[in-house]
C-alpha cells in the first residue's frame, strides 16, 4: 500500500489506517477474536497505522491491540491518546492533561500495549486548565526519553495548534473530517498546511452513515453510540439520508461501494491526509483498503458537495472540540 508522510518530523504510515475503538465499545458487541484477526489482516495488506486510546473501553482497547501485535510490534505504527481523568474502575471524570498525569497515563498505556514506546501520542481533547505549552513540553520530554516518537493533537483549534507547535513540533492532528463533516476547512486546515502538520481524519465514513446502510437512532441498541447522535435523529436523519443516497448513487455508477467513494474523496483532498476508518471485521477492512485504488475526476469531486443537518456530537461533547 502507498505510504504517506505526516508532518515534518519523519512519520510515515500507510495511506489508510485502522481505527480500533469500535472493537471494544460504541458499535455493538465486541468480538476479540475477529478484531485480532482484522489487525493481522491489516498488516498482511500493508495497513500499518493503528489508532487506540486509554479511554476506549476504557483500557480494554489498548490491551486488545497489545495482544494483536504481540511479536509483531515492529510491523506497526501505534497511536494512542491521553487527556481524560479515568478512575481505575473506568469512570470518566473529566479532562486532565497535567504533566504528571500525562506521564502516568503513558506508562499505563505502554504496559497495556506491551511495548516500550508508542509512535504517536495525542492529547485527546484540549484541557483549558493546563496551558498547551506545558502539554507540548511534557510530550517533548517523553519523545527525548524514547517513550514517544511523535506528538499529536486531537480536535484542537487553530490557536492551540500554533501555540503547541511553537513549543514542540506537532506532527499530526486527528480530527473528524469527511464528506459530511467539513468544519476544519475554514480555520484549522489552513494552519495545519502552513505548519506542515499531517491530518488523520477519524469517522471518515460519518459513523457508518456514508455507507448507506444506517438506521434511525431509535433503531440501534442502547449500547450503540449512534442512538444518541444528533445526525441520526428526526429531521436530521431525513436530510442526511439524502446526502448518503447521493454518495451511493455515484458509487454505483463508478462500480465501487459508498464507503470506498467516501474514503477516496478524503484521499484526494491532500497527500498529507491519512484517514482511519474503524472496523472489527476483516471483510469491511478489505473493502475500505480498496479505496486507495479509486480515482475521482474534478466533476465527481464537485458532485460530492453535500448538505448535512445536525451537530456531529451531543452538545456536551461539542463544547470540548475545536478549543
Amino acid at each position: 500500500m502507498e505510504k504517506r508522510t505526516l508532518g515534518r518530523q519523519g512519520l510515515r504510515t500507510s495511506a489508510l489506517g485502522l481505527g480500533c475503538m469500535g472493537m471494544s465499545q460504541s458499535y455493538g458487541v465486541p468480538d476479540d477474536a475477529e478484531s485480532i484477526a482484522t489487525v493481522h489482516r491489516a498488516l498482511e495488506l500493508g495497513c500499518d497505522f493503528f489508532d487506540t486510546a486509554e479511554i476506549y473501553g476504557p483500557f480494554t482497547n489498548e490491551e486488545l491491540l497489545g495482544r494483536a501485535l504481540k511479536d509483531r510490534r515492529d510491523e506497526a505504527i501505534i497511536a494512542t491518546k491521553f487527556g481524560w481523568d479515568v478512575s481505575a474502575e473506568g469512570e470518566r471524570r473529566g479532562l486532565n492533561s497535567r504533566p504528571e498525569h500525562i506521564r502516568e497515563v503513558l506508562d499505563e498505556s505502554l504496559r497495556r500495549l506491551g511495548t516500550d514506546h508508542v509512535d504517536v501520542l495525542y492529547q485527546h481533547r484540549v484541557d483549558l486548565e493546563v496551558p498547551i505549552e506545558d502539554v507540548a513540553g511534557t510530550v517533548g520530554e517523553l519523545v527525548r526519553a524514547g517513550k514517544v516518537r511523535f506528538f499529536g493533537l486531537s480536535e484542537a483549534g487553530a490557536d492551540t495548534i500554533r501555540r503547541a507547535h511553537g513549543t514542540f513540533p506537532v506532527s499530526v492532528l486527528q480530527s473528524e473530517y469527511s464528506l459530511w463533516e467539513r468544519e476544519l476547512e475554514d480555520e484549522v486546515l489552513p494552519v495545519v498546511r502552513e505548519l506542515g502538520i499531517g491530518l488523520v481524519p477519524y469517522s471518515p465514513l460519518g459513523r457508518g452513515f456514508l455507507t448507506g446502510t444506517v438506521r434511525r437512532a431509535e433503531d440501534y441498541p442502547e449500547n450503540d453510540y449512534r442512538r444518541n447522535d444528533p445526525r441520526f435523529q428526526g429531521a436530521n436523519f431525513d436530510v442526511n439520508a439524502k446526502a448518503a443516497d447521493a454518495v451511493r448513487a455515484l458509487a454505483e455508477r463508478k462500480g465501487v461501494t459508498a464507503a470506498q467513494l467516501a474514503l477516496a474523496w478524503l484521499l484526494h483532498r491532500g497527500e498529507e491526509f491519512v484517514p482511519i476508518p474503524g472496523t472489527k471485521r476483516r471483510t469491511t477492512l478489505e473493502e475500505n483498503l480498496a479505496a486507495t485504488t479509486v480515482e475521482l475526476t474534478d466533476a465527481e469531486l464537485s458532485e460530492l458537495e453535500l448538505p448535512v443537518s445536525g451537530l456531529r456530537y451531543p452538545e456536551p461533547m461539542m463544547q470540548i472540540t475545536g478549543r
